[in-house]
């Protein structure tokens, strides 16, 4: 099952530097499960001016409980980067 995630960043002064020094983390953890098919594409929300405000990923994984463990270990949670998470399961539409 695909599930998409939008995950919105804290907005203290400190969000953005945390962010940061999470992200060569938040790859390298996300080329993992790429490497294992389960990445299906990702990247950072924008606010109007074009600064990093959160993420949106879609993953294809087994179960809720598979997608609980990945943000359980992905370092934009485990750093305090993401504030709030909207998880919900996906269909892509194929055309």
């Amino acid at each position: 099952m695909q599930y998409v995630v939008y995950a919105y960043d804290h907005t203290d002064a400190d969000a953005l530097a945390r962010r940061m020094a999470a992200r060569a983390a938040h790859f390298d953890y996300i080329r993992k499960f790429n490497a294992l098919g389960k990445f299906v594409i990702g990247g950072a929300l924008l606010d109007s001016t074009g600064r990093m405000v959160g993420s949106m990923l879609v993953l294809n994984l087994d179960s809720e409980a598979e997608l609980n463990t990945y943000l359980a270990g992905d370092p934009y949670v485990v750093q305090r980067v993401w504030d709030k998470i909207d998880t919900r399961p996906f269909m892509q539409a194929n055309l």
